[in-house]
This record gives C-alpha cells, structure tokens and sequence, in this order.
C-alpha cells in the first residue's frame, strides 16, 4: 500500500484530495482540493474499493489563441493552490497581497492555546495586516467559523474593506445605523452574531449596558480589539469599553488580539488594565521582574520602525524616506497690495 505525506494530492472517491496531518498512522485525513475545511474526512486505504492514488493532471489544452499573459497567470494560480495546502500557514493561498516578513510574527501567536495577543506596532506598520492574517489562518485551519472586529465607528468601513479586499472575508459593518436593518429579518431567537458569522462592530454603538450583556452573550469565539488603549481608561465612555472587554475576556477559550500603536501613554493603571485583558495575573504590572516579561514576551509584540528597516528584515524600502525641503511662494503684484 502506498503512503501519502501531509501535503500530497491524491486520488480518491472518484476525485482529487490533498493531505492532512492524521493523528492514525494507517488511516488517511483528506481535504477535497475544491472543497472547504469542513468537507475534510479520515478513510482507511485498505478498505476502498479503489485504491487510493497520486494524483495526475492532464495537461491545458492551449488554443492557438492562448497569450504568453494567459499561460504565466495559470502558472500563478497553480503554485498558489498548492502553497495554500502544503505551506506552514494555510491563509498564504487566499491572500489579496503579498505579506512582508516582520508581517508574519504576530502568527507564531497561534502556537498558544488560546490567543491572547497584544500587538502594539507603531504607526503604519500594519497592524491591521496582521490581525487579519491571524483571522484568515484560524478560518482556513477549520478552528473558528465566526469572529468580531470591534473599532471605533470611524474605522468600521475600512476594516470592512480591508478584510474583503486583503483577505477574501466577506464581512457585515455593525452600526447604530446599519444594526436596525439588519436585525429585521431575523428570528425571535436568533442574534445578530449568529446570522452573521464576520462582522465589524462599532465600539460606541455595542458599548451601552444593554447591549454589551447581549453581545457577551453571543459573542464570537475571536475578538480583534482595534485602538485598545482608548477601552482602558477610567472616564465614563471608556469604562463602558473596558466592562464590554473584560466580560469577553472572562472566558479563558476566547481568542483576544488586542491592537495599539500607543500602549502605554503615562498611565500606569490604564496600561495594567491593558495587559490584565491578556491574563489576568498580568494586571500586577511587574515588569522589573525577569520571569514576568518573559511569560508577557509571548503575548505581547512591539516594532517600531527602526526596528524594521535594517539587514534582519530586509526591509529597506519599505517606509519612503522623508526628506523635506522650503520653497519661497512667489507674491505678485496684486498680492502684495
């Protein structure tokens, strides 16, 4: 009987499969290469009534008419679906972009049981990126079918298209505006969260006391938190953000990424309430001590952009170079008079 590696295609059932990492070493997990996560299945070789196979794919059949443009785009769409299956991170074959490599940290965050992540990046860096790719992997691996963006109400578009654009997630905005339409067609039982697998909530809109309780309640399995330093401090509108946030994080099988360029801005409480979101044991702000900074290290990721532009990285030109320079605006006549 022949073996099959993860990331072989094979033939099986009368259709082409790649394969998955089996706990079972004489059983095969199989995920259709036209199918989604949820279409994967286990089947045992020996009891196939036809062998399982490689693959083969005849060739393209190429018209006279066929452009050197057409056969290069072929080859692109080829060694994309098969780096989707056989490349450490599954999300690389359904990106809109091409991600830069400091870009791919916050993924190693994916080796926790249960993310927890602080990305504090500064400006431009791409935060954004990078908490859509940890969406993207977590869809793709079959581990989550709903997520929530929660932004300030300014941002939701963006975020909304940035996630369709950037990462094939086709999302619904969540404002004081758009919620009445969207909640008209649903049942007496069913949440706005539960029709609508991604969505881009509006901080301010799901902040107020009655609709915090309903959203914990229905909330997502992963929350991305956009400028999380503003749900921190101790006014009225951002205690309101920090209940909504902290009832979330109560439980422990939430994913949680937090987003902000300005983590710390002086205020010892807001940054402790910050990191307290991540664990709870990380509210103590203890961060003379050695073994605390090494357990916040896995949570916690912070580049600016020095720390980017050099040899490590290889990312030279990725930030244009400022220079800036004066020019006298010439007056005439009229405008001197």
């Amino acid at each position: 009987m022949e073996r099959f590696a993860p990331g072989d295609l094979v033939h099986a059932r009368g259709r082409e499969w790649i394969a998955l990492p089996s706990a079972e070493a004489d059983w095969l997990c199989l995920r259709p290469l036209s199918g989604a996560e949820s279409d994967a299945l286990l089947l045992d070789p020996v009891l196939e009534r036809e062998p399982v196979r490689p693959a083969r794919f005849d060739p393209p059949e190429v018209s006279d008419t066929a452009t050197q443009d057409g056969a290069r785009l072929l080859s692109d769409a080829l060694h994309l679906s098969m780096r989707r299956g056989a490349g450490p991170f599954r999300a690389a074959g359904r990106l809109g972009f091409e991600p830069r490599a400091y870009q791919l940290v916050p993924l190693l965050s994916l080796r926790l049981p249960t993310v927890r992540l602080l990305v504090a990046d500064d400006v431009g860096i791409g935060k954004t990126i990078e908490a859509g790719l940890v969406l993207r992997e977590l869809v793709d691996r079959g581990e989550i079918e709903r997520f929530a963006v929660l932004c300030p109400p300014h941002l939701v578009e963006q975020w909304s298209g940035e996630l369709k654009s950037k990462f094939d997630l086709d999302s619904v905005a969540v404002t004081a505006t758009s919620a009445p339409r969207l909640e008209r067609g649903l049942t007496i039982s069913q949440t706005l969260f539960d029709a609508y697998p991604f969505t881009v909530v509006s901080l301010d809109y799901i902040k107020s006391d009655r609709r915090r309780e309903s959203f914990a309640r229905a909330c997502p399995p992963v929350v991305v938190v956009d400028e999380a330093h503003a749900c921190v401090g101790t006014h009225r509108g951002r205690q309101q953000r920090f209940e909504l946030l902290s009832s979330l994080a109560e439980d422990a099988s939430r994913h949680l990424v937090l987003l902000t360029a300005t983590p710390h801005s002086g205020d010892e409480q807001a940054f402790d309430r910050l990191l307290g979101l991540l664990d709870p044991s990380f509210a103590s702000g203890a961060l003379e001590e050695e073994n605390f900074r090494i357990r916040l290290a896995r949570h916690f990721v912070q580049r600016r952009r020095a720390d980017i532009v050099g040899r490590d990285w290889g990312e030279d030109r990725v930030f244009p170079r400022h220079d800036s320079t004066e020019k006298s605006y010439p007056l005439d006549a009229k405008h001197r008079a």
